[in-house]
């Protein structure tokens, strides 16, 4: 499988901070911090499998996953500020 650009590179539950890039790009600034940190797991779970070149599983993931997701888009969230 060829790659076209960086964009095209798989991402995987282990990419926590590509993945927070990715929904910070997704959702901009409609979620703050404390919006981000109320995301339900499940939510945040559909979300990530419905990113571009996302690869994971459902069953892959796990709660450390989703925490080190979430801390991951707070800081490019703050980046952006």
């Amino acid at each position: 499988m060829a790659f076209e650009g960086i964009d095209d590179l798989p991402v995987n539950w282990s990419d926590h901070e590509d993945i927070g890039i990715l929904l910070y790009e997704k959702f901009g600034d409609t979620y703050n911090e404390g919006k981000i940190y109320r995301i339900r797991f499940t939510e945040l779970i559909d979300w990530v499998l419905g990113l571009p070149n996302f690869e994971g599983t459902r069953e892959q993931c796990n709660e450390g996953h989703l925490e080190q997701i979430q801390a991951k888009w707070v800081y490019e969230w703050r980046d952006n500020q």
